[in-house]
């Protein structure tokens, strides 16, 4: 793990890390079945090992949030899979939900952010979450820029991906 990524780490560890939609799906999908993984189609970009270090990575932090936009945007994309995963990852969904700090921020509130016409209502939605509180976990190379650019402190999971974590 590069300097960078372990102070981003420690300064965050108390506080917390929001993950983004792709971050909690491939959670999700592979804490239903691991070989799934790469063969749906919005997660077949990770491995199952990707999994292990996304598990490893939740563990280095005492919250883990997200926001109402994302968890509505994963349930979506959750409907994609085929049955028998798509009942079982549901019902992980539903169990493990306690287990992330849900922060809701007013639509209202999102809309007004600079660039919701360019990133949309959750990425804004991130946005107005993250700043000032908390690291954002994201695969998103787009949202990951724009995020470091309004200098909220942002790991690219692609990055850990290549350059290890451990």
């Amino acid at each position: 793990m590069s300097n960078f990524t372990t102070d981003l780490v420690n300064r965050y560890c108390r506080k917390g890390i929001l993950i983004d939609t792709n971050i909690l799906l491939l959670w999700l999908v592979g804490s239903t079945n691991k070989a799934r993984i790469t063969q749906f189609k919005r997660t077949q970009n990770f491995e199952p090992r990707d999994y292990e270090l996304l598990a490893y990575v939740f563990k280095k932090f005492q919250r883990i949030l997200t926001t109402p936009n994302i968890l509505t945007e994963v349930s979506n994309l959750i409907n994609q899979l085929g049955e028998p995963e798509r009942s079982r990852c549901f019902s992980i969904f539903a169990r493990d939900i306690v287990k992330l700090d849900e922060i809701y921020t007013d639509s209202h509130a999102i809309t007004a952010t600079d660039k919701f016409s360019k990133f949309g209502l959750t990425d804004c939605g991130i946005v107005n979450v993250a700043k000032n509180n908390y690291l954002v976990l994201t695969d998103d190379l787009k949202l990951a820029s724009y995020l470091q650019s309004l200098g909220i402190d942002t790991i690219n999971f692609n990055n850990i991906r290549i350059y290890g974590w451990k």
